[in-house]
């Protein structure tokens, strides 16, 4: 996306679940945690983070499931109730005002790329990571990462 105001719309397999995010996200990570591979069934989880607000359902009506998290935290996963497929989660810590998108449900997944490498220390040895994008062996300082925008639209979201 190269606009900060774009839409993007997203769908489960079956398509009966559809939504739309009205803004381009905040950050996205690509998280190589043993969690994450475990629940993704893949080497990582790719997530586009965005306010809740700027996440619409326009068809269909997600079934939310709460799973444990490896915070203990916990996390409500919202799912297509017809094919099951994970659409996005919220997380304890951003409870329900951020949403963790998975970038494989939107329309146009090639325009959301890792800005961010998370949990690198448990990457598959396999899996290369271009040098221009930052990477972390666990977690990281938003200010490292993060666009000044994103950071003051996180600074309202917990406010």
């Amino acid at each position: 996306m190269t606009d900060s105001t774009e839409a993007c719309e997203g769908r489960c397999t079956c398509g009966n679940v559809r939504y739309r995010i009205s803004s381009r996200p905040l950050v996205v990570h690509c998280c190589h945690c043993r969690w994450c591979q475990r629940e993704s069934g893949a080497s990582y989880a790719l997530n586009a983070l965005i306010e809740t607000d700027r996440l619409t359902v326009v068809d269909g009506m997600p079934e939310k499931v709460m799973l444990p998290s490896n915070s203990g935290k916990g996390q409500a996963v919202l799912r297509c109730p017809d094919c099951r497929v994970a659409l996005w989660s919220h997380y304890g810590g951003g409870g329900d005002r951020l949403a963790f998108i998975r970038v494989g449900t939107l329309d146009a997944p090639d325009d959301y790329p890792p800005d961010v490498h998370i949990y690198t220390e448990s990457k598959q040895p396999w899996v290369v990571i271009p040098d221009k994008v930052p990477a972390f062996p666990q977690y990281y300082r938003g200010s490292d990462v993060w666009s000044a925008e994103s950071l003051e639209r996180r600074k309202r979201l917990f406010d």
